[in-house]
């Protein structure tokens, strides 16, 4: 449980629209570089592996590979530095900490895609094989 005063200091420093993002997940983190008087804006894209902390403190990692060499950058959430963090692609973990991965080399990395929960079925849906409708309706009447 954290402290209410520091809580109630650091709500008005935190970012109040704050990016939905997984662990696993594909990212392209867009930083504020400022270089003498000009500002740009510089895109990281990798695989988050890891997030932590809690408020102020929390932050995330961002690994990538380049040239067949593994980079890692972490990044605060609510630095003003952060412009935003875009997902391109939703990755199925079972961990909190993919740390695993720095060992992989090539497709091995990769991992797989959150698959979709389909909805309900309706009542009308088609998905019913047809010899089994006749039977349907012979048994409602």
């Amino acid at each position: 449980m954290r402290n209410k005063l520091i809580q109630l200091a650091e709500t008005s420093s935190l970012k109040k629209d704050s990016p939905q993002f997984q662990v696993g997940d594909t990212v392209d983190v867009h930083t504020r570089i400022i270089e003498g008087e000009k500002e740009r804006i510089q895109v990281f894209s990798g695989t988050v592996i890891m997030k932590k902390g809690a408020g102020m403190n929390e932050s995330f990692t961002v690994r990538r590979i380049v040239n067949n060499e593994g980079g890692e950058r972490i990044f605060p959430l609510h630095s003003p530095f952060v412009a935003r963090v875009a997902v391109k692609r939703s990755g199925e973990t079972r961990r909190a900490k993919l740390f695993y991965l720095r060992k992989r080399v090539g497709k091995a990395v990769r991992l797989a895609e959150i698959r979709k929960t389909p909805g309900k079925r309706e009542a009308g849906d088609s998905s019913t094989p047809a010899a089994e409708q006749p039977q349907l309706a012979a048994a409602a009447s």
